[in-house]
C-alpha cells in the first residue's frame, strides 16, 4: 500500500479539534491519489461526512486548519460529493477510533 506511516494519536487529536470547529465528521483516511487532488508526497486525504452548516468557505478552512496542525498537505473528500462508482470504490484505509 502508498499510506503514509504516521502516530495516529496526535492527528486524532487534531482531527477531533477540526470537527469541533467546522461541522464535518471523520469517517476514515483514504489511499493517495484515490480521490483528491493533492499531490504532496506525504499528504493525507480524508474522507469526510458533511454536517449542516458547512459551506465551501468552511470546508476549505477545515483543509487549511488540518493541515498546519498535522504540518502536511491535506485533502478532504465528502461523501455526499462522490457519486456512482466514485462513492462505491472510494476506500478508505482507517476507519475512525
Amino acid at each position: 500500500m502508498n499510506a503514509p506511516d504516521i502516530n495516529r494519536s496526535i492527528p486524532r487529536m487534531h482531527v477531533a479539534a477540526v470537527e469541533q470547529k467546522h461541522p464535518t465528521k471523520r469517517l476514515g483516511l483514504l489511499l493517495r491519489g484515490s480521490a483528491t487532488p493533492v499531490f504532496a508526497q506525504d499528504g493525507l486525504d480524508f474522507r469526510v461526512e458533511k454536517k449542516p452548516g458547512l459551506d465551501l468557505l468552511g470546508l476549505s478552512q477545515a483543509e487549511v486548519d488540518l493541515s498546519e496542525l498535522l504540518g502536511r498537505a491535506v485533502g478532504i473528500v465528502l461523501v455526499s460529493g462522490l457519486k456512482g462508482r466514485e462513492a462505491a470504490e472510494c476506500p478508505c484505509i482507517v476507519a475512525p477510533a
